[in-house]
């Protein structure tokens, strides 16, 4: 399926939390970053649903499931994106310390470079974050580590089982060639 097709795919399932919304970083199911912030019945992302999911009328990636910090939230503002004033109009009920909430990309980069970044929940992140960050850098910000770890333990294992079952039918298909 090609990536366009995918978005596609995802803008047509925003509408609820419980519907597949892509990958994460780890490349397992996306898990929802937050679906109720402060109790004001928003969710965080770009279509409001709680998951970090992304499609083609997403044109900042809201990618990143972060815990923002005042930091953050004032570099932010020191560069011209104010996450801190509440905006009805965009379903946006601005961001206080603690909070956790879907950052576009490249923010989130920006901010890595300018020493600013908030920390992050790779299960929450989706695996279109990777075009503009490395796996290994977002893995240093993770407050999920050692549940990420887990799930990287669990993939390796299925892996080499497949990779037994693998080289066994080669050998079995080589065998039966000779």
């Amino acid at each position: 399926m090609a990536s366009s097709d995918v978005d596609d795919e995802e803008d047509a399932e925003q509408g609820t939390s419980t519907k597949h919304c892509g990958y994460n970083v780890l490349g397992t199911e996306l898990s929802c970053c937050c679906s109720n912030v402060r109790g004001s019945g928003i969710g965080t992302g770009f279509y409001r649903n709680g998951f970090c999911s992304t499609g083609d009328m997403d044109l900042g990636r809201h990618t990143v499931c972060v815990q923002v910090t005042d930091a953050f939230l004032q570099y932010s503002q020191s560069v011209g994106n104010d996450l801190s004033t509440p905006m009805p109009q965009y379903n946006f009920p601005g961001l206080k310390d603690g909070d956790i909430w879907c950052l576009c990309a490249q923010r989130w980069a920006q901010a890595y470079n300018a020493g600013k970044a908030p920390r992050l929940f790779l299960k929450s992140t989706h695996e279109k974050t990777l075009d503009y960050v490395p796996l290994e850098i977002l893995k240093v910000f993770a407050l999920d580590m050692e549940e990420a770890n887990a799930v990287e333990n669990e993939l390796n294992a299925q892996r080499s089982i497949l990779n037994e079952l693998f080289s066994k039918r080669v050998e079995e298909d080589n065998e039966s060639f000779q």
